[in-house]
């Protein structure tokens, strides 16, 4: 299974340090199964809001940095603030959701637990948080510089033009030329263009182009 029960108190060593009395009061006064998840390549985290008896539920991937992981974790817990007052009426990530998310993402500045360049990448992003930190490039690359465990990892962006690399699930490209916001990238097998995120992971493959 790729969910793993932990007792609450657990969750301070995925948080920064501080942290964990901000985050648990929001835990308990809205009854939130909490799920620390293995990696997963889609999403980062995830919410299900209360139906049928049954609490909110809240997932995060457990492999996140801990500045990543509360990032996350106030996303979600956006979405359930959000559900509160609206329900379902109104979008996903539209502009309610985006108020309860920068009312959290302040409260949080405010008590000084980031540090300066993750702080100055999430205020950038105050008046219109995009829907996944992955959305936002500029706070990705400031994320990425707290990973201990890259495992190979770099960044489109890293790579030359020309150079190889890898994705998940085995599929070889070839970087081209950036396109505005997009790399432009070739798959080897099949000699389809694909246009990348400038900051999407991947693996560079020690081949010569």
């Amino acid at each position: 299974m790729a969910k793993q029960e932990a007792p609450l108190e657990s969750l301070a060593d995925y948080l920064p340090g501080g942290t964990y009395p901000m985050v648990s009061q929001y835990l308990h006064q809205f009854k939130i199964h909490l799920t620390i998840t293995r990696a997963r390549s889609s999403i980062l985290g995830d919410y299900r809001h209360a139906m049928q008896g049954k609490n909110h539920r809240i997932s995060v991937n457990g492999n996140l940095n801990v500045h990543a992981f509360l990032l996350t974790l106030l996303h979600e817990i956006a979405h359930l603030l959000t559900f509160q007052i609206y329900g379902n009426r109104v979008q996903s990530h539209g502009r309610e959701w985006k108020n309860e998310f920068a009312k959290l993402l302040k409260y949080f500045l405010e008590a000084g637990i980031f540090p300066a360049d993750i702080a100055q990448a999430v205020r950038k992003s105050l008046h219109s948080p995009a829907a996944s930190s992955c959305a936002d490039d500029d706070l990705t690359r400031v994320l990425r510089r707290y990973d201990t465990n890259a495992d190979g990892v770099v960044l489109v962006e890293d790579l030359h033009v020309g150079e190889l690399f890898v994705i998940r699930g085995g599929r070889v490209f070839r970087k081209g030329e950036t396109l505005r916001k997009r790399v432009q990238c070739v798959e080897l097998k099949t000699g389809r263009v694909y246009l990348f995120s400038p900051v999407y992971e991947v693996k560079r493959l020690n081949v010569q182009s």
